[in-house]
C-alpha cells in the first residue's frame, strides 16, 4: 500500500475528541452485548464491535432504540482539529508515518468511494459521516461508551467511533498485524453506515442470533462492502479531485484484509475466550463467512453483490 503525498486529506471529516472531557466512562461490556474476556486478563467486550455490532449498534430504531450505551449522548465533549490539521496537510514530508493521518486518508477514501457509488449501485444519495477518534470514553447519540467497546458505528447520530489503539489489541491480540487491517475495521464500519442510509438494519430484529441470523447478515455484508471499496481505492481521489489517494494497493495488502477478517470470527473469538464454540450465539460470522464476503465484495467491486439477506448460503 503506497499513498500519494500530494493528496489534500479533509480534516473536516474527523472529529479528533482526545483532548476533550467526555464526564466519565461507561463499562466496556455494558453496551448490551456479550463481554468477551481476552485470553492473559484483557479488556471485556473488547471488540464488541466486531462480535455484537450487530445487535448492539447498527439497529437504529428497530433493536435496542435510543440510548442503548447507557446514558445520554453529548456531555461536553469538543472537537479539536487543530493538531490532524497540521500534522496532515501536504506540507508534512513525513505525515504518513503518523497513524491519525493514515486513518484520516482511510476515512477520505472511503467516504469518496460511497459518494459516487450509492447513488450509481442504490440511486440514493450519499450523506456524510464524520469519524471521531477519542481515548477513554465518549459520549455519543446512542449514549457512552468506553475504548473497551472497541470501533463502532451510531446510527442516532450517524458517526463512526473508534479509539485508534484498538488496532494495538488487534494485533497483539488476535495476531492481525498488517496495516490493511485498519483501512479494514473503517470500511467495515463505513458498511454500517450504508446500511442505515438504506434501512437495512429494519431487517434485524432484537436478540437475534444464530449462524443464519439477521444480525449475522448484516456484518457480512458490511465486510462485503468493505471489500468492494477495497477493490476501488486506488480510485478514489482527495478533496480537491486532482489527486489520487492510494497510489497502489498490493495483493500483501488485501491478504491483511482477510487476515483480519479471519481473526474476529465468532468462532475464532469464542474459541480464543476459551468458553467454547456456541453457533446459536453468533452475531457476525464465522471467520470462514467473514473472509467469503470481503472476498465477494473485493472480487465483484460491486456492492449489488452484497445482499446477504436474500441467500440462503452464507
Amino acid at each position: 500500500m503506497e499513498f500519494n503525498d500530494n493528496a489534500d486529506l479533509d480534516s473536516s471529516q474527523v472529529n479528533d475528541l482526545r483532548g476533550s472531557t467526555s464526564g466519565g466512562g461507561g463499562g466496556g461490556g455494558g453496551i448490551g452485548g456479550i463481554p468477551i474476556p481476552i485470553g492473559g486478563g484483557g479488556k471485556m467486550g473488547l471488540i464488541i464491535t466486531l462480535v455484537v455490532l450487530a445487535l448492539v449498534i447498527c439497529g437504529g430504531g428497530g433493536l435496542f432504540g435510543s440510548g442503548m450505551l447507557g446514558g445520554g449522548g453529548g456531555g461536553d465533549q469538543k472537537a479539536d482539529n487543530g493538531n490532524i490539521e497540521q500534522q496532515c496537510d501536504k506540507s508534512n514530508k513525513d505525515r504518513f508515518q503518523n497513524a491519525d493521518c493514515r486513518n484520516l486518508l482511510y476515512v477520505n477514501s472511503v467516504q469518496t468511494y460511497w459518494k459516487s457509488m450509492m447513488p450509481q449501485a442504490f440511486g440514493k444519495e450519499y450523506q456524510l459521516a464524520k469519524t471521531n477518534f477519542f481515548n477513554g470514553s465518549v459520549n455519543t447519540g446512542c449514549g457512552q461508551a468506553d475504548s473497551g467497546v472497541g470501533p463502532f458505528y451510531c446510527p442516532a447520530d450517524s458517526q463512526v467511533y473508534i479509539d485508534l489503539t484498538f488496532y494495538n489489541e488487534l494485533s497483539s491480540r488476535f495476531g492481525a498485524k498488517g496495516e490493511f487491517a485498519a483501512p479494514y475495521v473503517i470500511a467495515h464500519e463505513y458498511g454500517h453506515h450504508i446500511q442505515n442510509l438504506l434501512g437495512t438494519n429494519a431487517k434485524v430484529q432484537q436478540g437475534d442470533t444464530g449462524p443464519t441470523s439477521g444480525s449475522v447478515r448484516l456484518e457480512l455484508q458490511a465486510d462485503c462492502y468493505a471489500g468492494t471499496w477495497a477493490n476501488h481505492a486506488t480510485e478514489t481521489k482527495d478533496r480537491e479531485g486532482d489527486a489520487v489517494l492510494f497510489t497502489s494497493i498490493t495483493d500483501k495488502d488485501i491478504a491483511e484484509a482477510i487476515e483480519a477478517a479471519e481473526a474476529i470470527g465468532d468462532d475464532t473469538i469464542q474459541k480464543k475466550s476459551g468458553s467454547g464454540v456456541n453457533p446459536d450465539s453468533y452475531t457476525h460470522g464465522t471467520s470462514a463467512q467473514r473472509v467469503k464476503w470481503f472476498k465477494t465484495g473485493f472480487d465483484s467491486g460491486d456492492p449489488k453483490q452484497c445482499d446477504t439477506f436474500s441467500t440462503s448460503s452464507l
